[in-house]
This record gives C-alpha cells, structure tokens and sequence, in this order.
C-alpha cells in the first residue's frame, strides 16, 4: 500500500517551526483526494501563510497568532495597550483603526530618529457595540512590538496630532506599555489572552516584516495505528514521548496545556496538536 492506508489515507505529521525557540507538531490523518486536490511541489520548509480569517473566531486563526507572536517577540519587547475617553471614542472600526494606525506611524518615526530598527508589530483591537446595531460603545487596541524605545516615551505618542500653538497634542485616552515576560510556552499566555472571547469583535493585523512561521510536513513519521494508540492510551501526555521523538526539544508547560487531542468521529481519525521548546532554553 505504501504510506497509503485503507480508503487511502495516511498520517501527516506538520512541525511549524516558530523562530528558533518554539514549535508545534500537529498529527493528523490525510486522504490521496486531498493530497491531489492541493499538490505542488514539496518544499523543504515553507512559509505559513496568514489565514484568510481576520476576525479570530477560526482556530487556526488563533494559532497562527501564537505562532507569529513566539517567532518574532520576546525578552525585551513591549505589550501596549491603548484606549480612548469619551470625547476622542471612534464611531466605527474603521475610523478606530485608523487611530491605531496613526499611532503605529509616531512610533515608527520616533524609533526611525533614535536609530533602531524599522517597527515590528501585532495589533490586536477589541470593540463593543450597542446590543443589535454596529455602534461602537467602548473600544481598545493591545499592541505587541519590538523594544527599544522608552515605555514613557510610547505612552506619550497616544494622542491627537499638535495643532499649531500647542507643544503637543490632547492625550486620546490611556496607554500603558508593559515589558513583555516570557515564560515556557513564550508569549502565548499574552496572545491567548488577546484572542480569546472573539465573538466577531475582534480583529487583527501585523507589520509586514515579521519573520513568518516555517513549516515542514512529513508523511512517514506516523500510522494510523500508532497515532491511534498514543493518544487512546494517554502517552502523549508523558514529556518523556515527546523528548524521545524530538530530540532537543520538549513540551512547551505542563502537559494538560501544550497537548490537545481530538478524538475520532464518523468522519475522522484522531488529530493531535503539540506544543515544543528548545531544551537548551531554561525556567
């Protein structure tokens, strides 16, 4: 049969590999009719691109936010968090986003006239709206970007733009920025928090610079047998499986928190995702 099994499916083992520190191993079985419907030729690693969707109610939306978040920010970052009072509020998302943008802009200039690398971000905006209509009643955006600049001197960039007689702008509301705290699963807590409760009122975007995860597919590592019975028997759990099956890596956390397993339906076998960090980084 080859790799092929019955009904012509096999088990497709994807590492995505998250910078240098993380990476995730998602396990999952793949018919030949969706291996045809997508074929093109297999590449060593490739980029992962974006999904489609924005507005983060999709799951691999979600994870593609973590992943993005750990390849590219750390130690020495900043978590931002900025907010509006009653009089600068937006009225649409529109006009919010282009308030976050705007902001995005003074930051870019301010690291640009102190010499540090070109901006780095993810932006993140929550709004709510009156209950049945799309007025917008409270809104903020929480910022993730590269370090460098004074936590006061970002803070002070929130705020309208200077009109002529004045040595600066009104303050839009509050802004707060937070020296990001890795931990070992990296920034995730960070980007769950942010991503969590969507409910279609949420939307993201990043910097066109940020280094993309990298993924890597391999259809020969795993059977169905085997994906079967680790995780019926509860061995995905053990760090010592995946130490053993990654050499220099591990689990990234407790177990509970960097496995998740879906169990078989009518339609499919079991899925599995993992969580890894580099062994060589310690807590």
């Amino acid at each position: 049969m080859g790799r092929y099994g019955k009904g012509g499916v096999f088990v497709r083992e994807t590492r995505t590999y998250c910078g240098d520190e993380y990476m995730t191993v998602d396990v999952f079985p793949y018919s030949a009719e969706q291996e045809d419907a997508v074929r093109k030729p297999r590449k060593r690693r490739e980029q992962v691109s974006p999904p489609k969707q924005r507005n983060l109610n999709d799951r691999n939306a979600r994870r593609y936010l973590v992943q993005l978040g750990n390849a590219n920010f750390g130690e020495g970052d900043l978590s931002v968090t900025c907010t509006y009072d009653r009089r600068h509020l937006p009225t649409t998302p529109e006009a919010a986003e282009k308030e976050a943008r705007n902001f995005l802009n003074r930051v870019k200039y301010a690291r640009k006239k102190a010499g540090l690398e070109p901006l780095k971000y993810i932006l993140v905006s929550e709004y709510g709206t009156r209950r049945g209509t799309n007025e917008i009643i409270r809104v903020h955006h929480h910022i993730i970007m590269n370090g460098g600049l004074d936590r006061d001197a970002v803070e002070n960039l929130w705020r309208d733009k200077r009109r002529k007689g004045e040595k600066q702008g009104a303050r839009k509301g509050f802004c707060n920025a937070d020296r990001l705290q890795p931990e070992e699963n990296g920034i995730e807590a960070l980007t769950r928090y942010l991503t969590k409760n969507p409910n279609g009122k949420k939307r993201w975007s990043s910097s066109k610079n940020l280094r993309k995860p990298e993924r890597v597919k391999n259809d020969h590592k795993y059977s169905r047998r085997k994906l079967e019975r680790i995780c019926s028997t509860g061995e995905i759990y053990n760090r010592g499986f995946w130490e053993k099956s990654y050499p220099g890596w591990t689990l990234a956390g407790a177990a509970e928190f960097a496995v998740e397993a879906d169990p078989p339906d009518e339609l499919n076998g079991w899925r599995l995702y993992a969580k890894l960090r580099k062994i060589t980084r310690r807590w």
